[in-house]
């Protein structure tokens, strides 16, 4: 069995007032085409499918449109999950309509699955809340999948009937998930796990949370969920999430954030973008293969001192969307940033980086760091305002807000 594992697609997202849309139409038809050379059995998206509850009309009409080429008329299911910038309601509202076409969606942590069989062969063959098998056109191997779409640390526990509000969320999901991959998921079929959660091996660095990303490990938010809860059983989790793909941990059983197709932030100037690709077989390991995407712009950030290295090195990079800081003895006048912009269509920002401490007024003045991250200027901001630095909880409300 040959499976297909994306997320994050965000449709409807803009980089300030720049429109993706052309770029997200390229990349989703670059994965189908990938879908079809494979010719993968199923397709996993792990959620974040809009950048808001209420995405624009053009980006739902793609988003549809998507999914039923990639189903191609229910010969090849397409499983999606809600992730944390998605309507759970909106993502469920068409499942009676998408299910005749292969599309399986579930936006809560307790969906269950309503049973139905296609002619194409695509058959629920168990349903339960957070689970499901499916038999697949053609192959007689059983998919099982254990599915948690996001949800809040509350409402998960809400969903999934846990009322124990000082047990902690991971341990209720260890539990719970151990509870599924006992009861159906044995070496006789092929076994996954599609979660939106932030997933981490206890014990390193967690990873750093995309920029412009509503946080998941804020107040009140999913606390993060360790590589040693999922069950043994689980021969691929699938997750979504975080924007840059790769593996969580060097357990044997592999772990894997897809990534976005896209780059939604200078945070990810540079990146390659993947879809990932399983390969696997009941009890074995599941073989990995990562596919690069070609399509869309690449995020590019560079920092030039003076206008003539500005606009060279601007004419050097002109299909791709940059971040331009400029170095400067004083303010950009009106007529440089107009030459800027007529150099190159796709610049996003300009950040002036003035090396004269003395503009215009003669007092001096602090040299602020533009290219620092929003919450090392917001701690410098808070530190000349009330003397001091701000503490955790004063940062991870910041980062809420600045997600939100």
């Amino acid at each position: 069995m040959k499976l297909l594992h994306t997320s994050d697609w965000h449709l409807g997202k803009r980089l300030e007032n720049f429109s993706r849309y052309d770029e997200q139409l390229a990349v989703l038809e670059e994965i189908g085409t990938v879908a079809d050379r494979e010719n993968v059995d199923a397709i996993l998206i792990a959620g974040d499918l809009f950048d808001t509850f209420n995405p624009p009309t053009e980006a739902v009409e793609l988003f549809y449109r998507t999914l039923k080429k990639l189903s191609k008329n229910g010969s090849r299911p397409v499983i999606a999950i809600a992730g944390n910038h998605d309507s759970p309601d909106r993502i469920e509202s068409p499942d009676p309509l998408a299910r005749e076409c292969g599309i399986i969606f579930a936006g809560y942590p307790n969906s269950k699955v309503m049973p139905f069989e296609l002619d194409s062969g695509l058959k629920v063959l168990k349903s339960m809340e957070g689970f499901l098998e499916l038999k697949l056109p053609g192959n007689d191997i059983p998919l099982r999948l254990i599915y948690t779409p996001y949800a809040n640390e509350f409402r998960l526990k809400s969903f999934l009937g846990e009322a124990d509000e000082e047990d902690e969320l991971r341990n209720i999901l260890e539990r719970r998930w151990n509870m599924l991959a006992g009861n159906y998921c044995d070496k006789e079929g092929v076994n996954i796990l599609v979660s939106h959660l932030f997933v981490a091996q206890k014990g390193e660095k967690l990873p750093e949370e995309p920029d412009d990303e509503k946080p998941i490990l804020h107040v009140g938010g999913a606390q993060v969920i360790y590589t040693s809860n999922i069950p043994k059983q689980i021969q691929y989790t699938a997750l979504g999430h975080l924007h840059r793909m790769h593996r969580v941990g060097a357990d044997n059983n592999p772990v894997f954030y897809s990534g976005s197709p896209l780059s939604y932030s200078f945070a990810e100037a540079g990146q390659d973008k993947y879809v990932l690709t399983i390969d696997v077989e009941p009890g074995k390991d599941a073989v990995i293969e990562s596919i690069r995407l070609k399509a869309g712009k690449h995020l590019l950030r560079n920092r030039a001192v003076g206008m003539d290295e500005a606009l060279q090195w601007l004419s050097e990079n002109q299909d791709a969307l940059v971040e331009l800081t400029l170095v400067t003895d004083t303010f950009i006048t009106a007529n440089e940033r107009k030459q800027l912009n007529a150099a190159h269509r796709g610049i996003i920002s300009i950040i002036p980086e003035v090396t004269n401490k003395t503009v215009e007024t003669g007092k001096e003045q602090k040299n602020i760091n533009l290219n620092r991250s929003m919450e090392e200027l917001f701690a410098d901001y808070f530190k000349h305002e009330h003397g001091q630095e701000p503490n955790e909880e004063i940062l991870e409300l910041f980062k809420e807000v600045l997600g939100d």
